[in-house]
């Protein structure tokens, strides 16, 4: 059984992802914790209501659409931690990132508390409300060290790997479920999952890029980039159903590809700095950045060898409150880059070995790596935003500035900042760099983003077409004037009623989680945030008896209502024995006559988490100083040795030198050394990339609020002058990769979501032709293509047909089964007859007294089972073959070699025999220098050598290997 259920993203506007798997036997797997810019809490409703029931997650994408909420699951929703995690290494990494700017950038991303939460915790909120006074109290935000933690408990995967994953705790026995993470492209770690669960067949392929691009690969679909397969490779094939986005279903693929669209967008640049305007390019501030980064970056470096290039009197920036880290880490996973970028580095590391042994010019080689920039330059502040867009030339005049900041909704970042100001000159330019869908028949503000991707598409205030020196036309679509509402949140600190009722609200969640968890009050109480205690307004996990379950509900029951009517803390017989953590000055509690816990002190003890190989460990305990994940150049599981807030009012020793936060974040990133290439001290590069002047530093840049707080709205209304321009770069699969690989994957079923309903529909329609054609019909009801809506569930199982046969006795003797990797494997020749089974006889007391009972109640329902329990059954049976039929099937089943051989476990097995085997290309295993061993895309194995070996003692090393291969694979014989 395979259902599948989207949560978000299904025909819809929203780019959030979020969809839950259920599969055979209970097994539940969400794949990504999607959200959009509303950052709306009643989004979330459907997934926290799952949450008790998942076995693992899986995450796909460090983008705002695939785990922009995973911060805020894990903050309030308690058991969301306790559930096994996987994704590869630049997810977590970069995932990291995104969320620390995230909710560093605005306060939405805190979520406001539901009016409902507060109506019934607190009868002055109703009061509040009818005055038209909605407080918009927030939830508290996860500090940076918080999101670090989180995503601390990732588990990294790598491409290709298989593995079994762990169930969660309260799911059920996976049953041999095995996950594969493959390369989609599209971001720096981005996924394709291919879930493998008795014999269905799941490929998970949400927002993949087929094409190859500056700093990414292609998708692994025909093997990656560069590898020029014909055919889908065998581990994606032919899957059980393919879940795929239609994201890109209409769009058509740009004529000239990558360097086409790389050069347009070079050329709307040169255009607007020739003018002395600043072009804003909207980009998110961890995923596709880095091929937008990429590629300013090296242009600069190509047009300043040219003395006319228009880009020489301009100056690139890169805008994000937390880019020094995304870029730390970028230069840190080269391997899950393109090849190109790869050789890239190990040029620039083998030309400095070079340059120090004195053999080579050092005016021949930059010294600066893919990610070591030399001309654009990374901003995380407001006021270097500020500072850099007022800086003029020695005659008073703006010069040009190309600027990419966070993030491309224009609702969050420095991006939105950056547009207030240059709003109002014509000569400035905003680059569209994603499509941006408008929602079907809705009417309103849809946010910036959109509203300037509809200004794009109607192109009413006229079009200026300016030609390029390759022949082709630059069209920038003029704004016209218009007025945009520009909205702002600010997050300020509870004061007066806000406060009460915030507190009352609570007090009240933690009534409930003291009374509904165990150990609850002792979590809340011992926070150092009292805002923390939000977490409480999930459900959460209990291990009780029924009863105790029973007495619980009534508790809770007790509990809601004295606070609507009271609004005060639950009474003394309410909290029972949590009388003694809850009140001051009680130090005893009568338990005569108690039962269950109420015989006890309340002290909650945390069960050990344990497997099949003992007690779990947390292998971040045992990480090298190196190898600890680090925010702003710290260890985030340790506390600062000098954060000024552990210790505000606490004496320095005369040897300590305070540092603020600010400079350590700036001095973070330098103290860790490059490998090959960095940018050294006192160096243009070094100074350019991560300088940071002081003025910056004294700065206030955000109002900090750290205790309870609300979120303050206002609207600000400017006339756009600036020119719009759109470039693609997504980095999303069109029309034609879709038209090309579906048919060549071959799913048995095909899932569209994460698109607009048109564009869905119609690549459902399309794909319906195309696969109808592939199997040689015109029917396109032959294939099972869904598209479901958001909460709408597809039963997508396989179509399976089995029979039961029974075996004869004399057959059963004569089976000789074969171990395969803990599977038993038999082949067996018999002749099927079939046979009818009689119904068991009366004889036995029990059955005659089961009979006498149904015959009496002749008006229950078992009634008609009787004469089914007596009709005979036909099951087939399966016999020896006669003596006359045996030699005659003999000479036509052909034996079988069942398994699968891994080359690398070839290579281990050879070289514990004696042999040399070493791997000499892709997919190449070299044996005593004489044989060779390969194993196709189909997964044949092809051994091809003489037989002669270089090495004196292995003299028959060809059939020494085939020897080893059948030892690894069960040969199944015909007979």
């Amino acid at each position: 059984m395979f259902t599948f259920c989207s949560l978000l993203g299904a025909q819809s506007e929203s780019s959030a992802s979020q969809s839950l798997l259920e599969l055979d036997g209970g097994v539940k797997i969400l794949i990504d914790a999607g959200w959009d810019e509303t950052f709306d809490v009643a989004k979330l409703k459907e997934l926290e209501k799952q949450v008790p029931t998942l076995s693992i997650i899986l995450l796909t994408h460090a983008t705002t659409a695939h785990l922009a909420a995973f911060a805020h699951c894990c903050k309030h929703f308690p058991l969301f931690t306790r559930i096994p995690i996987y994704a590869t290494t630049p997810v977590i990494s970069l995932g990291r990132t995104l969320l620390q700017d995230l909710y560093s950038s605005t306060p939405i991303a805190s979520t406001i508390i539901p009016s409902e939460s507060l109506s019934e915790a607190s009868y002055s909120y109703t009061q509040s409300v009818s005055a038209d006074e909605d407080p918009n109290i927030l939830l508290q935000p996860p500090t940076n060290e918080e999101i670090a933690s989180y995503f601390s408990l990732i588990h990294p995967l790598k491409y290709s790997q298989p593995h079994q994953p762990l169930p969660s705790p309260f799911s059920p026995p996976l049953n041999g479920l095995t996950i594969t993470a493959y390369n989609a492209g599209h971001t720096l770690g981005g996924t394709i999952w291919h879930i493998q669960h008795g014999l269905e067949s799941i490929v998970y392929a949400v927002d993949w890029n087929q094409a190859r691009e500056n700093v990414l690969a292609g998708a692994a679909w025909l093997g990656g980039a560069g590898a020029g397969g014909a055919e889908v490779i065998e581990q994606l094939r032919r899957p059980t159903a393919l879940i795929c986005s239609s994201h890109g279903g209409e769009k058509a693929a740009l004529a000239g590809g990558r360097t086409k669209r790389d050069e347009l967008l070079l050329d709307m640049i040169k255009s607007s700095v020739s003018k002395g305007g600043i072009v804003l390019i909207p980009t998110d501030s961890s995923a596709r950045v880095l091929e937008l980064a990429y590629l300013l970056e090296h242009a600069w470096r190509t047009e300043s060898k040219t003395e006319d290039s228009p880009l020489l009197s301009a100056k690139p920036y890169l805008a994000s409150r937390n880019i020094q880290a995304t870029m730390r880490y970028a230069r840190s996973m080269l391997e899950w880059m393109d090849d190109g970028i790869v050789r890239e580095f190990e040029a620039v590391a083998g030309g400095q070995q070079k340059k120090q042994d004195g053999d080579q010019d050092p005016q021949q080689n930059s010294g600066a790596g893919p990610f070591d920039f030399k001309h654009l330059r990374l901003l995380e502040r407001r006021g270097q935003i500020d500072r850099i867009l007022n800086e003029t030339d020695n005659l008073g005049r703006s010069f040009g500035k190309v600027i990419l900041a966070s993030d491309a909704s224009l609702e969050w970042g420095f991006s939105k900042e950056v547009l207030r100001k240059i709003v109002d000159d014509s000569r400035n330019l905003v680059v569209l760099t994603e499509r941006m869908g408008k929602p079907e028949g809705a009417v309103g503000n849809h946010g910036i983003a959109r509203t300037l991707w509809s200004w794009w598409e109607e192109r009413k205030d006229g079009v200026a077409s300016e030609p390029t020196p390759s022949g082709d036309n630059l069209e920038q679509v003029y704004a016209g004037g218009r007025e945009l509402v520009i909205r702002d949140a600010k997050r300020v600190a509870l004061e007066g009623n806000d406060l009460n009722i915030y507190q009352q609200w609570l007090a009240t969640r933690r009534q409930l989680q003291t009374t509904s968890q165990a150990g609850g009050a002792t979590a809340l109480e011992s926070s150092a945030d009292v805002v923390d205690d939000a977490s409480s307004e999930s459900s959460s996990e209990s291990e009780d008896s029924e009863t105790e379950q029973q007495g619980k509900a009534l508790n809770i029951s007790a509990t809601m209502g004295q606070a609507n009517r009271k609004k005060i803390g639950l009474s003394d017989e309410d909290l029972g024995i949590n009388i003694l953590i809850r009140r001051k000055g009680v130090h005893d509690y009568d338990v005569r006559g108690k039962k269950g816990r109420e015989k006890m002190f309340p002290l909650a003890i945390r069960r050990r988490r344990n497997d099949d190989f003992g007690e779990l460990i947390r292998p971040e305990d045992f990480l090298r100083t190196e190898e600890r994940d680090e925010v702003a150049g710290q260890d985030m599981r340790q506390p600062s040795k000098y954060d000024t807030k552990d210790t505000l009012g606490k004496k320095r020793k005369w040897d300590d030198v305070a540092v603020s936060s600010d400079r350590r974040m700036s001095s973070g990133v330098s103290k860790r050394q490059q490998v090959g290439t960095g940018p050294q001290e006192g160096s243009e590069l070094g100074d350019r990339a991560l300088a940071v002047d002081d003025n910056d530093t004294l700065e206030p840049d955000v109002d900090e609020v750290t205790g309870p707080s609300r979120v303050v709205f206002s609207e600000e209304t400017v006339k756009v002058n600036v020119r719009l321009a759109f470039i693609d770069f997504a980095g999303l699969h069109d029309k034609r990769s879709l038209q090309m690989l579906i048919p060549l994957i071959q799913p048995r079923k095909l899932i569209f979501i994460s698109g607009m309903k048109g564009e869905t529909m119609a690549l459902a329609n399309d794909c319906r032709k195309l696969l109808a054609a592939k199997i040689g019909g015109f029917d396109e009801t032959a294939v099972d293509v869904y598209t479901p809506e958001v909460g709408a569930r597809v039963d997508a199982s396989v179509d399976t047909n089995a029979w039961a046969v029974k075996l004869t006795d004399a057959l059963v003797k004569r089976l000789r089964w074969q171990n395969v990797r803990g599977l038993g494997i038999v082949t067996l020749t018999g002749r099927l007859e079939a046979t009818t089974l009689e119904p068991p006889e009366m004889d036995t007391e029990g059955s005659k007294k089961r009979q006498k009972l149904l015959m009496e109640n002749p008006d229950t329902t078992e009634t008609k089972l009787v004469g089914a329990a007596v009709s005979p059954v036909e099951v087939p049976t399966l016999d020896v073959l006669p003596s006359s039929m045996a030699s005659a099937t003999r000479s036509v089943a052909q034996p079988l070699h069942v398994g699968d051989l891994r080359l690398a476990d070839l290579r281990k097995i050879m070289q514990s025999s004696g042999h040399k085997a070493e791997f000499k290309g892709e997919g190449t295993l070299l044996i005593d220098g004489s044989v060779t061993v390969r194993k196709t895309g189909t997964g044949r194995i092809e051994i091809e050598g003489n037989g002669i070996s270089a090495t004196p003692h292995h003299e028959n090393t060809f059939y020494a290997v085939k020897a080893k291969i059948y030892e690894g694979l069960a040969v199944v014989a015909g007979g």
